[in-house]
């Protein structure tokens, strides 16, 4: 049986992922142009041609990860992983961009909480998270990962005290490409609370987001312990 809806949201997927391309693209090309005008500065437009370019190659990884995850080719959960180790490593490996940002990172909870994904897919939520919080919530911000055990379920919640996003645009965050009104300038690709929604819910897990403007975002990542 035919099924309208799924091919009309891989038709959708296709138009933004050729939008998402063609706006770092179009930059490149405007950059370069700029480079034989009379008195341009030539190496600091290669430098911001160059940084494009890599913005466009995190796009293109990150959109063939989130389609390795949606085809079951990426495993998610093959047994149980300690969190708080491995968001201590994310943590320690995000220090110098949390720095540039102004943002403080910390992680606390209960060491013996596991959660059921693969060691690898644990550190892509941690990284997305943290990242997210590190690039939008805004200089002085505080940003924190807390684990730990609610009755039958193992909870990991990743909060910052930040500008934070409208209460009518909450639901959308987990969207592909979608990007609210103060993270529309950034450089990120828009994908990461979408790989976020989808390697928790193939752990079996659910995601949610709660906050405001100006009380910070708080996503909440329930896993069956």
């Amino acid at each position: 049986m035919y099924d309208r809806s799924f091919d009309e949201l891989r038709t959708g997927f296709t138009a933004a992922v050729s939008h998402e391309l063609r706006t770092p693209l179009a930059r490149i090309l405007v950059l370069l142009d700029s480079a034989d005008l009379p008195g341009a500065d030539v190496q600091a437009l290669i430098d911001q041609a160059k940084a494009e370019v890599e913005n466009a190659g995190a796009l293109i990884d990150e959109i063939l990860f989130l389609s390795e995850l949606e085809s079951g080719k990426e495993v998610v959960s093959l047994g149980h992983t300690a969190a708080l180790p491995v968001l201590r490593e994310v943590v320690d490996s995000l220090d110098d961009a949390a720095a540039r940002a102004g943002v403080t990172v910390t992680v606390e909870g209960d060491d013996f909480v596991e959660v059921p994904l693969r060691p690898r897919m644990l550190r892509v939520v941690g990284e997305n998270l943290a990242e997210n919080a590190i690039r939008y919530a805004g200089h002085g911000a505080h940003f924190t990962f807390e684990v730990h055990r609610a009755g039958d379920f193992a909870v990991l919640t990743a909060a910052d005290d930040g500008v934070g996003v409208s209460p009518e645009k909450l639901p959308r965050l987990f969207e592909r490409f979608y990007r609210a009104d103060s993270a529309r300038t950034s450089r990120g690709t828009g994908l990461g609370l979408a790989i976020v929604k989808h390697v928790v819910a193939a752990a079996g897990g659910d995601v949610e987001a709660d906050g405001g403007l100006g009380r910070g975002l708080r996503i909440r990542c329930t896993f069956p312990a």
